[in-house]
């Protein structure tokens, strides 16, 4: 059961991880999902990978925090952002 936590908590990570340039709501779910993987490397006693992964989670909650909350990033086109 443990094991498959930690399958399960790793993958949402790495998800979220992956879909963090569509907003920045899954930066705040990548955070989590850093959480829920510490949570795991401490419950199976590698508390090294606990330790890591909680700082990751910080990180990424200090990037969901300055990050601006009106949507991704705009996409440049042509050498000037904004333009088609």
């Amino acid at each position: 059961m443990l094991t498959a936590f930690g399958a399960a908590a790793v993958t949402f990570m790495m998800l979220m991880y992956a879909l963090e340039r569509r907003g920045r709501g899954f930066i705040l779910a990548f955070g989590c999902g850093c959480l829920l993987s510490s949570a795991y490397g401490f419950a199976a006693g590698t508390w090294p990978f606990g330790v890591v992964e909680l700082v990751w989670a910080g990180v990424a909650f200090q990037r969901y925090r300055k990050t601006p909350a009106s949507g991704p990033p705009a996409q440049v086109a042509g050498g000037v952002a904004g333009r088609p």
